[in-house]
């Protein structure tokens, strides 16, 4: 069987963690390696302030509560994506409103967002499907225009860049995703990038269960005690020391997966569009019988069970046209040659056949 996804181990990660564990002995949050994973982000990629969480889903909660989310705002995301992207604000008691995708790819329609403000507008969230950029220059000049926050649903998009400026960096804030399905991962794990300093002190808050406790070991403050609202979103350092290792051979990761070696995105996900939903089912059918695993992707949210009852929006034709003929192929470090061409000819079979 090829599977659809592969974690790769560098090697270093059972070392870095035996280091965090006994030779720094300290194993909760903010250790030794999580301000060396901190480090690597800022200076690798200029962003202004990172902090660590366990999640995508905890950096993206943690936005919401810095933009002070509350009861009756509205929130615009897309409606392909996964729930995460939504829940984070939903939370918070905000109501979203679903943008349909692009025609040519499954991010978010950027000339369909104005005509979805209004007054009770907060954020918007694009999500750099597959590390594809969203149109960043519309959706921050329409933000701008109407004085809202963007917060870059960036999961998929280490590494990926928009007009030479990295997916992560170009709104209010960004978020990166650490599961073992990405191209960098720690098993679990996630990343808040904040790129208005004005939000820098209370993050650090908000990231320490609502106390100054960073500013204390900082020798800031000579105690530190609650403060604000916040949680439990550091990873132990046992997290950032696998994650660390996995950073370190970053360019190696990437080198392998692209294809071709001149891709301009991150090679996160490879892709295809079926021409209709029994053409899909077939075809996922086809590969599971010749032993290779391929899946779909995300459901629509806005007619999921959730949130079908709520939704008050147009039809999202788009969205519901990749929920139902996108496929995502195996695509993880390992994957070598004679797997990708097994995986193309059955593909290639499958349409003779047709």
């Amino acid at each position: 069987m090829i599977k659809f996804n592969k974690p790769y181990l560098t090697g270093k990660e059972a070392h870095y963690i035996f280091q965090a564990v006994y030779d720094n002995n300290h194993i909760s949050g903010n250790g030794n390696f999580t301000k060396k994973c901190h480090d690597f982000f800022e200076n690798r990629y200029g962003f202004k302030k990172t902090l660590m969480t366990t999640s995508c889903t905890d950096a993206l909660e943690m936005a919401a509560i810095l933009i002070n989310i509350k009861e009756g705002d509205e929130v615009i995301m897309p409606s392909f994506t996964f729930v995460s992207t939504a829940n984070a604000f939903v939370l918070r008691g905000a109501k979203i409103i679903f943008a349909d995708s692009e025609k040519d790819t499954p991010n978010i329609d950027a000339d369909k967002i104005e005509n979805l403000i209004t007054k009770k507008t907060k954020a918007i969230v694009p999500v750099h499907y597959a590390g594809m950029s969203c149109d960043m220059d519309k959706i921050m000049s329409i933000a701008k225009k109407h004085n809202i926050f963007v917060i870059e649903d960036a999961a998929q998009a280490i590494n990926s860049y928009y007009k030479n400026k990295p997916l992560g960096s170009i709104g209010h804030f960004g978020t990166f995703s650490f599961h073992e399905t990405k191209n960098i991962q720690a098993g679990e794990g996630g990343l808040l990038i904040i790129n208005d300093e004005k939000f820098i002190k209370r993050a650090e808050i908000i990231w320490e269960k609502g106390t100054n406790r960073a500013e204390f070991f900082r020798g800031d403050v000579d105690k530190y005690g609650w403060v604000d609202i916040g949680s439990s979103f550091l990873p132990s350092d046992m997290i950032a020391a696998f994650l660390y290792a996995q950073l370190e051979n970053l360019d190696k990761i990437q080198k392998k997966r692209k294809v071709p070696y001149y891709a301009s995105n991150n090679a996160h996900m490879f892709y295809i569009i079926c021409n209709n939903f029994n053409d899909r089912t077939k075809i996922l059918k086809h590969f599971k019988e010749n032993n290779i695993m391929a899946v779909f992707h995300y459901l629509s949210l806005h007619k999921s069970q959730f949130y079908k009852n709520k939704y008050d929006g147009d039809s999202l034709f788009m969205a519901d046209f990749y929920e139902e003929n996108l496929i995502r192929l195996p695509l993880f470090y390992e994957l070598d040659d004679k797997k990708i061409n097994k995986i193309v000819e059955i593909l290639k079979k499958f349409f003779q056949k047709k």
